[in-house]
């Protein structure tokens, strides 16, 4: 026999109003880290080109990429099969030296790539030229 009044029973609550903030700054936390873990999500802005010209290094060489696609060093036509020994012979150990590569706006981006696989094969800086921006 059960004596005991069954009004007097505590009963058993659970408040969940703080829940949904935690859960709302754990969902923001985890939000803002993986856009930092991954970058390649995030959008940038670039600097425009006609904010000015920065200093290159104390000797540059001019790589010029035309619409038919010759490949120039300095004015001089070069194949691409020996542009690689050409920027070679141009450059002396311990020159800081930097590349200017200027394409026209019709070649492809893989002959652009192409002499950037070259630079980074000598290890030298490679800065694409481009044209000021119009207003």
């Amino acid at each position: 026999m059960n004596l005991r009044n069954r009004r007097n029973k505590p009963t058993a609550e659970v408040h969940t109003a703080a829940l949904n903030d935690i859960m709302f700054f754990l969902m923001l936390f985890f939000l803002l880290a993986s856009a930092v873990a991954n970058p390649q999500v995030v959008k940038l802005l670039l600097p425009k080109s006609s904010a000015g010209e920065q200093s290159v290094a104390k000797k540059t060489i001019t790589v010029s990429i035309t619409g038919d696609l010759a490949y120039h060093v300095d004015k001089q036509t070069v194949p691409y099969e020996s542009l690689e020994s050409v920027l070679q012979s141009q450059i002396h150990t311990g020159e800081d030296v930097t590349i200017m590569l200027y394409a026209d706006s019709t070649v492809p981006i893989q002959n652009v790539i192409a002499v950037m696989d070259v630079a980074n094969r000598l290890k030298i800086k490679l800065v694409l030229a481009t044209e000021p921006k119009k207003d």
